[in-house]
């Protein structure tokens, strides 16, 4: 997440072009750490978010507004009494600080025209909205920071307003190409560290992207470089900076699957292949809202699913051990006809011994080989023989009932692989419940006393629109698989599944009509996405007609066989548009 001095810069500029020249007519702060400004340019109004919360900063454009408390806080106040009704003279950022400075110029109790200047410094768990004068002195700010928190600087009223120079860092707007060579070579970290250690503004994953484009290894000591190798580096990070200058930025978010990873405002090319996809954004203040909503549904959807995750990962691993071990147990009864020929060769030729050997040579009429017996010298032939026949008869019991424990032991590594599958796909809190129930139905979880009402469903499943105008329904569980597959399918409806990986059914309405081959392809592509498979480039898909598939019997929910099948494969991704009912 490069909330750096570049998206600043794009931020700014996007300021720039909607704010300047305008009016302040709305000021709020809906929490403590959070602006709201409403301003009028011409015939347009924009919202502009400002929130400086330690754990997430953030700067935006949103149509979103949000409601404000009864009784506004002292600040919002404050602002309120200097800038309401100003007048946006300027926005600008000093070189590539993450700050951004808006100059308003308003009318004093005098009706006299002065100049306020609101700075917004975006610095993770130092951010803050500190209000100055036109001589840049304090006078308020949203945070108050003393000498006992800060040794740095005080941001208190009627304080003197600069930026703390806690790193000696270069603009990378204005930093010569010797300036350049100098601090990178000097610097024993690895070169990626080398850049966002000596420029302001630049963060990791820009380095990372610099150093791609300059095809450098990001990881090699900067001062081991040579000077044409730096001279290349500074001359791909010229362009990029140049583009910065020139005002040519390109938001974009990158994704893994459907999760967002990171953002910027310029390409990241670095993320190229790999699974990895990017989307572009006109706007940044677009993007920003976007990534942040997705980030946190996804992040609140992980946290309300870690204890089934954890019910699930603890049965699988526990699964898993004991399945490892019945394997090994099972190849260890493998030597059991060894035991049965050994009584059977003693049985046939044990007369010949004279008793006190303690092993025997004779011919295995099995194979027409000799074979070495080993015996016990205080038993008979007889009393061997039986010895061994007993060993047998231990080891094909024991192997008849592992046989029976395997399959039963990898039945529920597939449920719980399966109700894995159903984890990661889940969206929202509603897709959680049925997954609970169906831990608890199969005693994973402990069902509590609920006085006899029945759990509420109210997920449904995925419904998409193929390109040709065919309904496709995709199930988020076991539950729904089982439903959509056998419930709600007709006969002659597709089904497509991940071959022999966890993943949804995935069911195309025919309606009676022939399917044309684009719609196999956009099934199969989903079905690949909403399976285990999804970080492959490509995944086997098996389809077939509904009225071919079988339930397994006594298996788990959504469990199918069937004999003849068709295979694609398909490359997992999400190019149709759900359809929410």
């Amino acid at each position: 997440m490069a909330f750096d001095g570049i998206v600043i810069a794009n931020l700014t500029k996007e300021m720039q072009d909607r704010l300047v020249m305008g009016r302040i007519s709305k000021i709020a702060q809906p929490e403590k750490d959070e602006l709201l400004f409403t301003i009028k340019n011409q015939k347009d109004t924009w919202r502009l978010l400002i929130s400086v919360n330690a754990s997430l900063p953030l700067l935006y454009f949103t149509e979103n507004n949000k409601p404000s408390p009864l009784t506004a806080p002292n600040f919002c106040m404050l602002l309120r009494k200097h800038i309401a009704n100003g007048k946006i003279l300027s926005v600008t950022q000093p070189g590539m600080e993450r700050i951004v400075r808006i100059e308003i110029e308003h009318l004093d109790e005098l009706g006299d025209v002065r100049r306020k200047y609101l700075i917004v410094e975006l610095m993770g768990k130092h951010s803050n909205i500190i209000f100055c004068d036109e001589k840049g002195m304090i006078i308020d700010s949203i945070k108050h920071i003393s000498a006992q928190v800060s040794s740095v600087r005080e941001v208190l009223p009627g304080r003197e307003y600069f930026i703390p120079k806690t790193q000696e860092k270069e603009d990378p707007l204005t930093i010569s190409e010797e300036v350049f060579k100098e601090k990178i070579l000097h610097t024993p970290a690895s070169i990626q560290k080398a850049l966002y250690l000596n420029l302001t503004g630049i963060s990791p994953i820009v380095a990372e992207e610099i150093c791609f484009l300059s095809s450098v290894d990001s990881d090699i000591s900067a001062n081991t470089l040579s000077d044409a190798e730096v001279t290349h580096i500074y001359h791909m990070f010229s362009n990029v900076m140049e583009d910065i200058k020139n005002g040519c930025f390109e938001p974009n978010i990158i994704y893994k699957g459907d999760t967002p990873e990171e953002f910027a405002s310029i390409p990241l090319s670095c993320f190229d292949g790999g699974g990895y996809t990017s989307e572009s954004y006109q706007s940044i203040s677009v993007l920003l809202e976007t990534y942040y909503a997705q980030k946190n549904t996804v992040t609140r959807i992980k946290q309300k699913s870690v204890d089934l995750r954890r019910i699930v990962q603890t049965a699988l691993e526990r699964n898993i051990k004991k399945y490892d071990l019945q394997l090994k147990q099972m190849r260890d009864t493998e030597k059991k006809d060894k035991y049965r020929v050994y009584g059977e060769l003693l049985n046939t030729y044990g007369y010949e011994l004279q008793g006190g050997e303690k092993e025997f040579s004779c011919l295995n009429y099995y194979t027409n080989e000799d074979i070495k017996i080993p015996l016990d010298p205080q038993m008979s032939a007889k009393e061997n023989a039986q010895k061994f026949f007993d060993k047998y008869n231990k080891l094909k019991r024991t192997a008849e009932a592992l046989s029976e424990q395997i399959k039963q032991t990898k039945s529920e590594i597939d449920h719980l692989e399966s109700i894995s599958a159903s984890l990661d796909i889940a969206l929202k809190e509603e897709d959680l419940v049925q997954i609970k129930e169906e831990l608890t139905e199969f005693g994973y979880i402990k069902r509590h006393s609920s006085g006899g009402k029945k759990v509420k469903v109210t997920s449904r499943p995925f419904h998409y629109i193929s390109s040709d105008g065919f309904h496709i329904y995709v199930g988020k569980n076991n539950y729904q698989n089982e439903e959509l597959t056998f419930k709600f399918a007709n006969g002659g409806d597709w089904w497509f599944h991940a071959k022999g990986i966890p993943g949804s059914h995935v069911i195309v309405r025919t309606e009676g009509k022939e399917l044309p081959d684009r719609v196999f392809e956009e099934a199969g592509s989903l079905a690949a996405y909403y399976s285990k498979g999804r970080s492959n480039d490509k995944v086997e898909i098996d389809y077939i007609e509904r009225k071919f598939l079988r339930k397994v019997t006594g298996a788990a929910p959504g469990f199918v066989i069937y004999h003849t099948n068709y295979s694609l494969l398909a490359e997992p991704k999400l190019e149709l548009k759900e359809i929410l009912s």
